[in-house]
């Protein structure tokens, strides 16, 4: 019996993923295959290495090498206010909502480099509720958490993030929320201290809050059906009554085991309100 090279590499990417879930505990085996393959053979070329069975023993014998893994795998695709239409229905429906909560808690669960919690915390600082809400922001990837934390980002993206700040509503000045420092910019303290970083495996790990909101925004579509279903009991369990959450645009609960546990605020930035 002969194996063809797609079937072979098929078959290392599938060892590989179960030796880091052996080994470390990190579990991508629920990973949409098609992008997942893509992105393991992207590591491989990137590291010098001439197959993914290279790769696996590199990974497996280097926790270094593990972690720089992780980073190209978990690859992360952000910016300021994404998406602004998401954050002017937030700004308009959901800021309402959170206003009749004496203390807010906010889950930002796949936060990459923190670019979409930063835009949070300024709306929420713009609706005078930032001094009275606590932002956990999560990411699998340490690397990704090491920038998110230390709110650097180049210049030369500033325009661009101010452009999607006032098509979401934004009226301020908004490189006022950063100080400047050679060719980066770096955002204000104050949007800082009510944020809390940490690393959190959606996959692996369990809820730990009652959030009033949850943003978990392009994450799911890199998941199979099955770990998405996981996922989204896991997003339920961590939302308190009458929690809000958001979803991406091309990610959805209909058909999902949750589906009539929640209403839709709105179908198009997929907002939903717990309801059971």
């Amino acid at each position: 019996m002969t194996f063809a090279d797609d079937e072979i590499e098929d078959l290392e990417v599938a060892l590989l993923l179960e030796g880091v879930y052996r080994r470390y505990g990190f579990d991508f085996r629920g990973y949409a295959p098609a992008t997942l393959k893509r992105r393991v053979m992207h590591c491989a070329r990137t590291s010098n290495l001439s197959s993914v069975s290279a790769l696996q023993e590199r990974v497996l014998r280097d926790r270094d090498a593990f972690q720089d893994f992780v980073s190209c795998v978990a690859v992360g695709v952000t910016e300021m206010f994404r998406d602004p239409g998401f954050y002017a229905t937030l700004r308009d429906a959901v800021v309402p909502l959170l206003r009749t909560n004496p203390f807010v808690r906010v889950w930002h669960a796949g936060c990459s480099s923190g670019e979409e919690v930063y835009s949070t915390a300024i709306l929420l600082h713009e609706a005078g509720l930032l001094n009275r809400t606590r932002l956990y922001a999560t990411d699998l990837n340490p690397k990704a958490l090491a920038r998110a934390r230390d709110g650097i980002y180049p210049r030369d993206r500033m325009e661009g993030y101010a452009r999607n700040y006032h098509e979401a509503g934004g009226e301020r000045d908004f490189a006022s929320y950063f100080t400047r420092s050679y060719d980066h910019a770096i955002v204000r303290g104050d949007l800082k201290r009510q944020i809390t970083w940490g690393q959190h495996n959606l996959v692996t790990d369990g809820s730990f809050n009652d959030f009033h909101l949850i943003l978990c925004r392009n994450v799911l579509i890199y998941f199979d059906k099955p770990l998405q279903a996981r996922v989204h009991e896991l997003l339920f369990e961590s939302l308190a009554p009458s929690g809000v959450l958001g979803l991406g645009r091309h990610e959805t609960l209909t058909f999902s085991p949750v589906q009539s546990r929640f209403v839709e605020l709105d179908a198009r930035e997929k907002l939903y309100r717990r309801v059971a």
